[in-house]
């Protein structure tokens, strides 16, 4: 059997590769206990390079499942977000449940909600390349044997999705005391009914995204303009119950966000924030319970 502890070593990479393919805490864990499995099976020695080995195992899970995962999303009721990573705001401990995600993933701008829902647009092939090649500097020839193309085909699929992601990923802040003065005054307008402060708040054009997948109340199309995102934000908001309601500002996805927890209803819902010039230009709320299991409310 292979050897452990080599794996172990590799284990934070190989989730951060996972999840950044599928936006999936459930299929990033899924596809990392596959490769473990492989692993072990593997005989003593036989793999000369583990990481390269693992990096192509864990990629290759990912990119078959990425097919079947595109055709249950293009059945899913309204938006489809990625499922969210929430960590201490302050970088402490990780607010994610018995898997301890903050000491899995690097939370950068390849793992920021806005950048995975662009990802999304991309063909599973162009995704694949675009996050080996481009966030975790895998070669092309290794990225071929994972992608079944030629090294020169990959180059090309990575720098196609490369210009994509360059025009569509929308601008924003890179202050992140900057992002965080921004989302609490969003908190603190929210929740002292201030619906002039919020709209001073938004961006004229700013977005606004759901993800309730059909099981509670949420917006199925995206809702723009500032007016009709306060106005939403404000109804969705009246459903928690100010009484026990728990407001936390909580990083997700690796910048300022914050947490509703209703601890009588068990519902939850996380948002995340793109924050440009000190206006948020886009909210992401995922309120399907479905992609909040992995989170631990109670230690939030």
């Amino acid at each position: 059997m292979a050897e452990p502890a080599v794996f172990e070593k590799q284990r934070s990479r190989l989730w951060g590769i996972a999840y950044r393919i599928t936006g999936s805490v459930a299929d990033a864990e899924d596809a990392v206990q596959e490769t473990w499995l492989r692993w072990q099976s593997l005989p003593d020695g036989e793999a000369d390079d583990p990481r390269a080995y693992l990096t192509a195992v864990v990629s290759r899970i990912c990119y078959d499942r990425l097919g079947s995962a595109r055709a249950r999303r293009e059945s899913y009721i309204g938006t489809w977000l990625p499922e969210p990573v929430v960590t201490d705001a302050a970088g402490g401990g990780a607010a994610q449940g018995p898997h301890d995600q903050e000491g899995r993933v690097a939370l950068d701008d390849s793992v920021g909600v806005a950048l995975l829902t662009v990802l999304e647009r991309l063909t599973p092939a162009e995704r694949t390349a675009f996050i080996l090649h481009d966030v975790f500097a895998v070669p092309f020839p290794e990225i071929a044997d994972v992608v079944g193309r030629t090294p020169d085909s990959v180059r090309q699929l990575a720098s196609h999705a490369r210009r994509r992601v360059r025009a569509e990923t929308p601008r924003r802040s890179a202050d992140r005391d900057e992002h965080r003065r921004t989302v609490e005054a969003f908190l603190a307008a929210v929740t002292g009914r201030d619906f002039e402060g919020l709209l001073e708040l938004l961006d004229p054009e700013v977005v606004w995204r759901s993800d309730g997948g059909g099981k509670v109340t949420a917006a199925r199309l995206p809702i723009l303009g500032d007016e009709k995102v306060a106005r939403f934000t404000q109804r969705i908001t009246r459903e928690f119950e100010p009484e026990t309601m728990r407001v936390l500002v909580r990083d997700v996805n690796g910048a300022p966000g914050l947490v509703f927890v209703d601890p009588a209803s068990a519902q939850a819902v996380v948002f995340a924030f793109t924050v440009h010039e000190g206006r948020v230009t886009e909210i992401d709320a995922v309120v399907n319970p479905d992609k909040l299991r992995h989170l631990d409310l109670e230690s939030l």
